[in-house]
Parts: C-alpha cells; structure tokens; sequence
C-alpha cells in the first residue's frame, strides 16, 4: 500500500511567513542597534570626548523613551502595523546621510533623536505582527526563532562594518546601515497584510467582544509587570553603556583599528546570543520564564569585574560573551513574558511599549552615566560600577520571586 503525500497549503503558507519574519528580524537588527558602538569612534576620530559622545547618544534614547508607550498604543489600534516597520528604515537611511554631512553636535544630536523617534515602534511592531501571524500559542517559537536571526544580523552587519571601516574607512559603515535599512522595508512590504489578526495581535482573546480595558489601568495594576520594568531599568542603566564604553576603551590606548576592535566585540556577542535566544526559547517551554530572566541579570556583574581587571585583548571574549547570555536570553523572555502576562487585555503593544519605556531610561542614561565616569574615573572603575547595577535587579527577582514565578508560568491580567 503507497502512502501519498498531501499538500498542506496553509501550513505552507504559514511556514513561508516565518521565513519572512525571519528575514525581517535579521535585517531590521542593523536598524535597531544602527551604527551606535561606531558612531562613538566615529565622532572620536573628529575630536570628540567621551562625556560628549555619552550625552549625544543618550539624547537620542531619551527622545526614544518618551514616545515608546503612544507608539504601542498607536500599534494596538492601527491595522497597518507594518508602517511601523517601514518609518524606521527610513528614518535608518535619512539619519545616516546626516551625520555623514556634518558632526556637529546638535545635528548629531538631532538625527538621532529623530532616528530614536521612528525606531520607538519597530521591536513592538515587529512583535505585534508576530503575534498576530502566529497567536500566543506559537508566539514563544517564532520569537524564539526571530530573535535568532536578529543576533545573525547584528553579527553580520558587524563583521562587515568592521571590514568595511577597516577597507574603505568608517564612512562605509554608514552606507551599509542605510542598506540594511532598505532592505527591512522591502522584506516587510512582501508579508501578507491578510495574514495578520489584529486581534491576536494586540491580545484579544477568541470569543471576546471589544476591548474595555484602560491602556494604563491595565499595566499598573499587574504587579508582576511592574517589578519586571523595574528589574529590567536597573539592569540596563549598567549595561547600556558597557559596549561603547568598552570599544572607546580600546582605542583611547590604540589597540590596533578601532572599527575592527568594536565589530569584534558585536560579533563575539551576538554569536552568543543565536545560542542564548534558541536555549532560552527551550527553556520557556519547559520552565517558564522566571529562570530565564534571572540567568540574565546574572551576567553583567560578572562582566563588569572581567572588564575591570582584564585588558581590552584578553578580556574581549568573556566580556562580550557575558553580554551574549544576557541580551540572547533577555531578547525572547520579555517579549513573551509581556505578551503571556498581558494576554486578554487587548493591550500588549502598550505594554510592550510601557516595559521598553522604563528599560529605555536605564539604557538612555547609561551611556551619559558611563561616559562621564570614565572620563572622570578611568575606564575600568567605570566597568566595575556599571556591572553593580544589575545587583538591584537579582535583588528584585529574587525578593519577589514568588510572585514573579507564578506570573512567568500563567497569564496575569490584573
């Protein structure tokens, strides 16, 4: 007796989505992270100092945080999610074309606060089109997986901006970030806007009638979703700084080609994080999300004592691959982590939006915070007091984990 094979249009369908998603998110990751550990070198090289360097990125992280919750709100109500995705990569291209006309600090400043402004919506946007093309029940894997192809990304357009500096200069990178920002726009375009429910994609549940929920109410009366926030405020505003700070690091002792040096550092990174995202999204499966996220908060202690006592050659690889286990991790837990604690509320993107805002702070002042401590202190106690940062956020998983366990392995909505 033959057995025949039979054609599953739609899983097909569906399997050709993820491609897409997965494409997007590995081009869109030059976008998200743009040219920020290479413009601090960038502007170096035209006599910049570091407290400098510091504030004109943190500008831009600033104007990103104070629009980041209406752009998920905005993203909830909107049926044209992909706009979000298609602004940035805009934006990507413009902001290049500016600092390469001029270094003067207030139009630095301005482009990217510009840039930070348009990429506010692009990670809940992507996340909603996720969610929406694969509801709650497969969002953990496709993230999983998208996440995956994001770090490929970043460590490919690394690697190729560290050639490129090193070949042609540090204006080549640049145009390669401008690219891949074309790029994201094109792969977006081709998804389906059918293939979207943008009542899965905002946490509407089957079966519910409209939406009563308060956009706010929701967030600050879900405790666990606060003490994430807060967790995840403190861990950035240590390790927002430490990548920048680490490659300005290098090449105040001119530790060979600056750009090479910092390509080297996202690499080694984001190699790990591919590892990390694919563990964490097993993980999550299994365990739940707690232990995920406090494996995370581990590492940037870790990292900030490395970064202290060993030099910039040697501590390189443990340095940024402590970096690795803790972005890879956190890139698939939060967003799921949001996504399961806010389901039935209709109001996912604004939360995603709300959790990225108080991260965001943290990471805004982070490279303020850093650059002014090594300009004062020196670099290595500037590592060291980066990294204690993150004990405040082991403190919190751990005072509350009890809770936080329970909201990591169940919905919580209110």
């Amino acid at each position: 007796m033959s057995s025949v094979a039979v054609h599953n249009p739609t899983r097909a369908k569906k399997t050709n989505v993820g491609a897409l998603l997965e494409a997007l998110n590995f081009f869109m990751a030059d976008m998200q992270a743009g040219i920020g550990p290479f413009l601090g070198i960038f502007l170096l090289a035209h006599q910049w100092k570091s407290g400098a360097i510091g504030t004109v990125m943190s500008l831009g992280g600033i104007a990103g945080v104070l629009v980041t919750i209406p752009a998920g709100a905005l993203i909830d109500q909107t049926k044209k999610k992909k706009l979000y995705v298609i602004i940035p990569g805009v934006c990507t291209v413009l902001a290049s074309a500016v600092i390469l006309l001029s270094q003067d600090f207030w139009i630095v400043g301005l482009s990217q606060v510009a840039t930070a402004i348009a990429g506010a919506a692009i990670v809940p946007a992507v996340m909603a089109i996720t969610l929406g093309i694969v509801k709650q029940k497969g969002f953990n894997r496709q993230n999983g997986r998208n996440q995956a192809w994001n770090h490929a990304g970043n460590m490919v357009g690394a690697g190729l901006s560290g050639l490129l500096g090193m070949l042609y200069g540090m204006h080549a990178i640049f145009y390669l970030s401008a690219a891949f920002g074309v790029m994201s726009i094109i792969i977006v375009c081709t998804i389906p806007s059918k293939s979207i429910d943008d009542r899965a994609a905002r946490g509407i549940k089957n079966g519910d009638e409209g939406d009563k929920a308060s956009q706010f109410k929701a967030l600050f009366e879900c405790k666990p979703l606060l003490l994430l926030a807060a967790a995840l405020a403190c861990f950035h505003l240590g390790n927002g700084a430490m990548l920048p700070l680490y490659g300005l690091g290098a090449a105040s002792q001119n530790n060979g080609n600056a750009s090479m040096f910092v390509a080297m550092t996202i690499v080694i990174a984001q190699l790990v994080m591919i590892g990390a995202s694919i563990v964490a999204m097993k993980m999550a499966d299994k365990q739940g999300y707690w232990l995920v996220i406090f494996l995370s908060f581990l590492a940037l202690p870790v990292r900030g004592l490395i970064a202290s006592y060993l030099n910039y050659h040697i501590g390189l690889y443990p340095v940024q691959m402590l970096d690795g286990i803790g972005a890879g991790l956190q890139s698939v837990a939060v967003p799921g982590l949001v996504a399961r604690i806010l389901n039935g509320t209709g109001r996912i993107n604004v939360g995603q939006g709300a959790v990225m805002t108080v991260q965001g702070v943290g990471a805004a002042l982070s490279p303020a915070i850093g650059g002014w401590l090594a300009q004062e202190t020196g670099f290595k106690p500037a590592f060291m007091i980066l990294g204690l940062f993150a004990v405040v956020s082991i403190v919190i998983w751990l005072a509350y984990r009890t809770q936080l366990r329970k909201a990591c392995d169940n919905d919580c909505i209110s």
